[in-house]
């Protein structure tokens, strides 16, 4: 499964938005691709809940990531949070792509970087950052039922937002996984003109 992931990820041509969006602050998440810790045989991915008394974005479902740091490349900066925020060390080979950037309403040209973690059992989560760690099943964000596209009247965009049990994952997140799942399944959908809802304009 690792070999086809990085096959599909390789064959994916990213959108780079550096040059359209160079006064944003450069960021960089973590989508990470374990051994699903429940279900033997399926694959997830590893999903937060941010902790409440962060000064941005306390509570919200959230990948691993933040800015990154002088001299960071996107990629060292993703795996950096990674062993931050959920104590999982990996180094570059572990990387299998990268995926467009998507400019965020708070001010940060956002980069997602796929890895491979394989093993779940590292995984230790930072209390100051990180309130509770979820492992999503692949399967789930496949479905065409987890998807949906709402309008605001604040923006002429469509907001995505992704259903999780009685709760949703919003833009940038949303956006984010939305993409992962398409390329995993061999097409290329943009995303960067995807909304965010109101709340997380801040």
């Amino acid at each position: 499964m690792r070999a086809g992931m990085a096959r599909a990820f390789a064959r994916f041509e990213r959108l780079s938005l550096e040059r359209d969006h160079a006064g944003l602050k450069r960021a960089a998440v973590a989508l990470a691709v374990v051994e699903h810790p429940e279900q033997r045989g399926e694959l997830a991915f590893v999903l937060t809940r941010r902790a409440r008394g962060l000064r941005s974005h306390g509570g919200q479902w959230a990948l691993p990531g933040g800015r990154c740091d002088p001299g960071e490349t996107v990629t060292q900066t993703a795996l950096r949070e990674l062993r931050e925020e959920i104590g999982l060390a990996l180094d570059e080979s572990a990387v299998l792509g990268v995926l467009d950037d998507y400019p965020t309403r708070s001010g940060y040209l956002m980069t997602p970087v796929v890895t491979w973690a394989g093993d779940p059992g590292a995984v230790v989560p930072n209390p100051a950052e990180v309130a509770s760690v979820h492992f999503i099943p692949l399967a789930h964000v496949t479905r065409h039922d987890v998807v949906s596209f709402v309008d605001i009247p604040e923006s002429p965009r469509k907001v995505i937002r992704l259903r999780l049990g009685e709760s949703h994952i919003h833009a940038p997140t949303a956006a984010v996984i939305y993409q992962f799942r398409e390329a995993l399944a061999g097409r290329v959908t943009r995303v960067h003109e995807l909304e965010q809802p109101v709340f997380a304009w801040k």
